[in-house]
């Protein structure tokens, strides 16, 4: 499909083209799996298997993959159909009502929002920090978050160009370092004999837990790494717009992309797990996979990763800055956000919603200054429960309007498995909730995220009273999807 008959497609929806399509099938792909990267979220959460599960924990990694990738088949089935910036907002607001569909990019803001703080704070304090030889210091990994969220959200209003750009050469640079890694343990542990077998079955630290198989117990907390890790693949539909031929480029991206991280994230678990020479020690570690690194391929390799893992997670960075961005935009321009006045405003020079994403850098600001560190990290911990709650929308939407929806020539289609696979996603979805939700130290994020959906249904009255023409005026014609 050439950019012309997309933008035609386009303005059948309602729209005038503002954005500039610059982004090409790796770039596109390259945005999926930056968000998702696999490498970061393995560095950040491994550590967290290893204390509650113990080694044998990393098995969930497969159940996770698979239910993720069934998400995401049908995330693809809507992208396919609908290619507007807003992703999630737009599939609900056009195929459900518009107040569905306010609630699904309302929980998709703040997810995007909290999850940028998040990323940018490990990067200052697990990354960069020991990288520079930095000592630990909360004040000082703060100053340097808000110095990478500034550079992020200048990057992404200068040019989505170099946005893509900078992705791509990231999730190369992750993809050379994965590989690196994985044949270089192997390698070593083949030649020493340093690896061990029986790490796969251990329960390391957990082994006297008593409640081990128990709902919420050690077990179930085990699923973080993967719930947590194959999430984001819908960033590339957040910037359809920009993308060129999106009905093909898109859900062949959020599908490659889970599928890529899935199978790459479990040689990598898997591999790290044979090197554990001392459970104990490396469980107890401040990082658990640096710490395996050095002791099995020396200190220079280990600052290697430091390195990639820093340019990794600038690059996510950036993609989350960017999809937040557009998610936001998307709501202002249908006059369904604060301020849509001032926040759908597009730069003519560099055709960017430069308001929106200014907007994204002043919320990050707001976290880091004013939540202590306690609340902060409940704050991250709350925005790993948006995105399965998202996801178990999309999914009761799609199994609701299915039949709505008429597949374009060409276009990814699950055919006649498309049934099966989104009654086994929505089992998945339910089953992650629960196991998200129900270990006892998710009781706070949990309210955190209760207060953030409280919050935006006393907006959404207030438009009801205030702007009822915005949610009940759509921008395109009937059946323009």
């Amino acid at each position: 499909m050439t950019a012309e008959s997309t933008d035609e497609e386009l303005r059948h929806s309602g729209y005038q083209p503002e954005l500039k399509r610059t982004l090409g099938g790796f770039q596109v792909f390259a945005i999926s799996f930056a968000f998702i990267s696999v490498l970061v979220a393995i560095f950040a959460t491994y550590g967290a298997v290893l204390n509650s599960s113990g080694p044998v924990g990393i098995w969930l990694w497969i159940i996770a993959a698979v239910g993720q990738t069934l998400v995401a088949l049908v995330v693809a089935q809507f992208a396919a159909r609908i290619a507007l910036t807003g992703s999630s907002y737009q599939w609900a607001s056009r195929l459900a009502n518009p107040r569905i569909g306010w609630l699904f990019g309302w929980l998709t803001f703040w997810y995007l929002a909290t999850g940028i703080v998040a990323m940018n704070n490990a990067l200052a304090s697990q990354a960069l920090m020991p990288l520079l030889g930095m000592a630990p210091d909360e004040n000082v990994a703060r100053l340097i978050t808000l110095a990478l969220m500034l550079t992020e959200a200048v990057l992404v209003i200068a040019s989505t160009r170099l946005l893509g750009m900078v992705t791509s050469t990231t999730v190369g640079l992750e993809l050379v370092i994965l590989a690196g890694l994985i044949i270089g343990l192997g390698a070593v542990m083949v030649f020493s004999g340093t690896g061990t077998v029986d790490n796969l079955a251990s329960r390391g630290v957990a082994a006297d837990a008593s409640d081990y198989f128990a709902i919420g117990g050690p077990l179930t907390a085990a699923m973080i790494m993967g719930l947590t890790t194959l999430v984001g693949f819908d960033s590339a539909a957040n910037l359809a717009e920009e993308a060129k031929d999106p009905f093909r480029t898109v859900p062949r991206a959020i599908v490659s992309s889970v599928a890529a991280s899935a199978t790459l994230g479990l040689l990598f678990i898997v591999i790290l797990t044979l090197a554990i020479k001392d459970i104990a020690r490396v469980t107890a570690s401040g990082s658990p996979v640096a710490t395996i690194i050095r002791d099995q391929l020396g200190p220079v390799t280990e600052r290697v990763l430091l390195t990639g893992i820093v340019f990794a997670m600038f690059g996510a960075g950036m993609v989350m800055t960017a999809a937040c961005s557009r998610q936001t935009f998307a709501m202002a321009r249908d006059s369904r956000f604060p301020a849509h006045t001032l926040l759908r405003r597009v730069s003519p020079r560099t055709q960017t919603p430069v308001p929106a994403t200014l907007l994204i850098l002043v919320i990050g600001v707001v976290l880091m200054v004013a939540l202590p560190g306690a609340a902060l990290l409940q704050l991250i911990v709350a925005s790993t429960i948006l995105p399965a709650l998202l996801y178990g929308g999309i999914v009761v939407l799609y199994l609701c309007v299915r039949k709505r929806l008429a597949a374009k020539e060409g276009a990814f289609s699950l055919g006649r498995f498309e049934l099966p696979v989104a009654c086994v996603a929505l089992i998945w979805v339910a089953f992650s909730i629960f196991a998200l939700v129900s270990p006892s130290e998710a009781r706070i994020p949990g309210l955190i995220v209760l207060g953030l959906i409280l919050i935006g249904g006393l907006y959404l009255a207030a438009m009801m009273v205030f702007n009822r023409e915005a949610l009940e005026t759509e921008p395109g014609e009937p059946g323009a999807f």
